[in-house]
């Protein structure tokens, strides 16, 4: 009888456990699927440094623009911008001098009529910030979907 109450204890053990990573398992699916969703809504990439990319069918001109007043708009000053022979590297930061924060938005030219957004935000040496780099796509994405009236009044 002692060996099989052990057996039992075993299989009880085995089944609570088993079930309880089968559930955390399945709420860490369900989290993931939740973040891959926010991302496929918005067309955002990351990388596993979380940095946020997003290529648009537009020239490099009309979305450099575009960032400008989105850097702007969500008060962020810009430190310098320089052209290069892929695109153009755009450096601004964050004006709470509390929490630092440094801006890198790179516009890659693809093709004439095709523009990779790659932005990082950094917090410090280490901390990368996605929620901040993605708002800057997204605000972007906003600007040139709608014309600058419905964007007033939006409060963009």
């Amino acid at each position: 009888m002692r060996q099989g109450g052990s057996i039992l204890h075993a299989g009880l053990i085995v089944a609570l456990f088993g079930g309880g990573l089968s559930g955390c398992g399945a709420v860490a699916a369900g989290l993931f699927s939740a973040g891959a969703e926010t991302a496929s809504a918005t067309g955002v990439s990351y990388t596993m440094d979380n940095i946020a990319y997003k290529t648009f069918v537009l020239p490099v001109e009309p979305l450099l623009k575009e960032t400008f007043v989105t850097l702007e708009t969500m008060g962020f000053p810009v430190a310098g911008s320089e052209s290069h022979v892929s695109g153009v590297h755009i450096v601004a930061h964050g004006p709470n001098t509390a929490h630092p924060m440094d801006i890198e938005i790179d516009l890659e030219t693809l093709s004439p009529k095709t523009t990779r957004m790659r932005v990082v935000v950094k917090r410090g040496v280490i901390q990368k910030d996605a929620a901040t780099a993605t708002e800057i796509i997204s605000v972007t994405t906003q600007r040139l979907r709608y014309p600058p009236k419905d964007l007033a009044t939006a409060g963009l």
